[in-house]
């Protein structure tokens, strides 16, 4: 699974910047919030929006937070403290906690698998193993993506920070960027369930490579 874009440091950061309201979108539908674009669009832009849910109001300026955090910090190493200051914009004033891995036992809605409790000396360590595995930074990004989103290393937030984190390695590297349309959310939603039950993220990432990695290619002919 090689890089579809090679961009440059500036061209992807620009690439992120433009496509900015798409994406807290994209975390926001990934979640099952029900929130339009143009409603996004304007509560970023400081206008209260008449008919959305005060927790999505919350939601949508939570993500324009932590990805404004990732934008300023692309040069972090991506380590289990930054997954968690990710997590702590994601999830502030939402979640039963935030910023910290969570020590208590959830449930993932509509199938069987129940993740266990995260230990943080494994999670650090399975985390680093992941980052150094020889990959493109595109099939890295899909492998941390998923290792995220099924290890629900958090209370709440787990597919937006895990969108985050993928997005990171992604524009740092010049890869592009990973967003989920709503044309797209069905068969993410169906393979994400799968890969849930299964452990086996290869028809997800497969699907991510195909239909939810953009460039500047992309970008330009619109």
């Amino acid at each position: 699974m090689q890089d579809r874009y090679h961009l440059s440091r500036e061209e992807n950061v620009f690439l992120a910047r433009k496509r900015g309201v798409e994406s807290i979108y994209s975390g926001m539908r990934m979640e099952n919030r029900n929130v339009t674009f143009p409603q996004t669009q304007t509560i970023i832009d400081g206008v209260n929006v008449a008919g959305v849910e005060l927790d999505d109001i919350q939601a949508i300026l939570n993500l324009r937070d932590a990805w404004n955090y990732l934008l300023a910090h692309l040069d972090d190493p991506l380590t289990l403290a930054y997954l968690c200051q990710l997590q702590e914009r994601v999830a502030y004033r939402e979640a039963l906690a935030w910023g910290k891995l969570r020590d208590g036992t959830i449930g993932i809605s509509g199938v069987a698998y129940v993740p266990p409790v995260p230990v943080a000396t494994t999670v650090a360590r399975e985390l680093s193993e992941l980052l150094a595995t020889p990959l493109s930074s595109t099939e890295t990004s899909l492998n941390l993506f998923a290792w995220i989103t099924r290890t629900q290393l958090f209370w709440d937030g787990n597919k937006r920070t895990a969108l985050l984190a993928a997005n990171k390695i992604l524009i740092e590297s010049g890869a592009g960027i990973l967003l989920v349309s709503d044309r797209a959310l069905l068969d993410f939603n169906t393979l994400l369930s799968d890969y849930y039950e299964t452990g086996n993220p290869t028809g997800l990432k497969e699907f991510l490579y195909s239909s939810c990695i953009l460039g500047m290619d992309i970008e330009k002919n619109q």
